[in-house]
Formats: C-alpha cells, sequence, structure tokens
C-alpha cells in the first residue's frame, strides 16, 4: 500500500504525518516554525520534519500545506503575508522535489484542511462543502460537487480576507476590516486584552477563565462569537453548503462558546449545518498526504494512456 508524507505549515507550528491510501498514520513530527526568522529559516523547519518522517518510513510522494495563495499546478506561492515572512514566490512543490528528489505537490493550508475533513473527517461522503480555519490567520475553502474551488487566482475561499468591517481594523493583507481581524486565533487574544485589560499569551487563558465563569472571558467569548456568526452566516448564504466545517487551533474549546455561537446566527438553519473539524490541527496533513496520493494517481493513469496509446 502507498504511503506518502502530508506536512502542513502554520504559522506557529510545522505538523507532518506518513499517511497510507486508507488514511492509517504511520508516523508524526514536528517543529516551531520560527516564522519571525523568514524563509531560510522556515525551509530549515521543514526540512528537519520531512527528514524525520523519511527515516521512519519509506514514501512514494511528498504533500505540502501552507499559508498563502498556491499554484497547485506550479507549486508556486503566489501570495503570502507576513505571517509567513520572504514566503511569496517561493517554489515549494519545487523545493521539496529538488531537495528530497521525489514527486511533491503543494497546496493552501485551507484547501488542505477541507481535502482531508472530505476524505477521512467530518466531511466524508459530501459534495458540497465551505471550511473555515481559526488559527494565526483565518482560511477559509469551499467544495461544489465534489470538486475544491481554488478561484482564477488561487484565492477561492478565502474567507479571512472578506471584509467583515468596513473601514476597520487594518489586516497585513493591506486592507482594512479583514474577519481576519476580528475572529482568528490572534484577534481572539487582541480582544481579550481589550476587553478585561489582561494580556493573553495564548487563547486557552481566555477559554479556562471562561470555564471558571469569569464574565470579563464570557464578554470576550461573546464578542468573538458575535463576529464569527455575521462570516459564517455570510458563507451559508453565498454558498448553501450542505456543511460548513470549523477547524485551527480555536476549535480545541469549542465546548465553551460553540452554544454562544448559536445565539448570534441568523437562523437555526445555519447552526444545523456547522460541524467542528474531526482531524482537528491534522486536518491539513491529512489534505496534504490526499493530494500527494491523488499526484500519484494521476501519474500511474498518465502512464497506462501512453501504454495504450
Amino acid at each position: 500500500m502507498r504511503r506518502v508524507i502530508g506536512v502542513d505549515i502554520g504559522g506557529t507550528a510545522i505538523k507532518g504525518l506518513v499517511l497510507d491510501e486508507m488514511g492509517n498514520v504511520w508516523a508524526e513530527a514536528g517543529s516551531a516554525t520560527e516564522a519571525r526568522q523568514g524563509r531560510e529559516a522556515i525551509l530549515g523547519k521543514l526540512h528537519t520534519v520531512i527528514s524525520e518522517l523519511l527515516k521512519a518510513c519509506t514514501v512514494e510522494a511528498i504533500g505540502i500545506a501552507s499559508a498563502g495563495r498556491i499554484n497547485t499546478s506550479s507549486g508556486e506561492v503566489v501570495y503570502a503575508t507576513d505571517n509567513l515572512p520572504g514566503w511569496q514566490g517561493l517554489q515549494l512543490a519545487g523545493w521539496a522535489r529538488e531537495t528530497f528528489l521525489l514527486p511533491a505537490a503543494a497546496d493552501n493550508d485551507a484547501n488542505a484542511a477541507l481535502l482531508g475533513e472530505a476524505w477521512q473527517g467530518a466531511g466524508r461522503g459530501r459534495r458540497s462543502l465551505a471550511m473555515l480555519t481559526l488559527g494565526t490567520g483565518v482560511g477559509g475553502a469551499f467544495m461544489i460537487d465534489g470538486v475544491l474551488s481554488r478561484g482564477k487566482h488561487w484565492s477561492g475561499g478565502d474567507f479571512g480576507h472578506s471584509i467583515l468591517f468596513p473601514g476597520g481594523r487594518p489586516c497585513n493583507c493591506g486592507r482594512r476590516g479583514c474577519a481576519e481581524q476580528y475572529v482568528s486565533g490572534s484577534a481572539l487574544l487582541r480582544l481579550g486584552q481589550e476587553l478585561t485589560g489582561r494580556t493573553y499569551t495564548h487563547g486557552s487563558e481566555i477559554m479556562a477563565e471562561a470555564r471558571r465563569g469569569e464574565p470579563g472571558a464570557l464578554r470576550v467569548l461573546d464578542g468573538y462569537t458575535a463576529d464569527l456568526a455575521v462570516v459564517l452566516d455570510n458563507i451559508a448564504v453565498t454558498l448553501d453548503p450542505e456543511l460548513i466545517v470549523i477547524g485551527g487551533g480555536v476549535i480545541h474549546d469549542r465546548d465553551i462558546w460553540w452554544k454562544l455561537l448559536k445565539h448570534g446566527l441568523q437562523g437555526e438553519g445555519v447552526y444545523s449545518i456547522l460541524a467542528a473539524a474531526e482531524l482537528g490541527n491534522r486536518a491539513g496533513c491529512f489534505g496534504a498526504a490526499k493530494l500527494a496520493l491523488d499526484g500519484l494517481r494521476r501519474q500511474a493513469e498518465s502512464y497506462e494512456q501512453e501504454d495504450t496509446a
């Protein structure tokens, strides 16, 4: 059975898995991204993670999920914000092919997360799906009739950079009022400081206070989920999907805020199509692996067509 590597490069961590065609996990590795140090430092960490996985298992291909808009035909990062400094213009798939001498493919991390959830997670058996990932930034993706829609400029489903508040907070994409500035994990920390006067280093601290019933933390989550509800309502009315899958680091504490979200949504219909990512923070790795497996399948089909020509 074929085995491949699926790696997910996030703003704070790089995660990697070796998976087979049935979705079984054979090995796992990870590292801090240290994104502030720039492109070469990130690639160094990525090299370490992939090398560790290669020592653990023999694989046939590599799939990489990353923040930014990625041309899946060429594997180039065509646009990236400063969440990954120096990342724009990188031939990511080409780097992996040349470095490890294996077939490689790359895609946006939210696209990969949706591919993973459609393959082995909450979206199994669904043909019309949307995904919203809430982490350092906000990512999005959608699938219509079983086909991932990446868009002409590789920005399809980029819900994090839709305008939530016109003229609002400046975003690192150069615009103002983007959803990412209100519903990302980073935005949650900022809101926490604004409403409580406390400095938080991780969203789990706010969640822990909310669990204890502290009024300030509950106000933070009320505000956060009210904004998130608007984003989800807009996705639902635009795409009318069977399911909207919510993933990213914030989802781990959904027992605290999921019910609060319901109050902000405009209709019960939207709440009924929400689902938490079943694969958790591994969704991007699963999707990257699926990307690699699909590439191997297409390669095999091409060889078969040549043999019969």
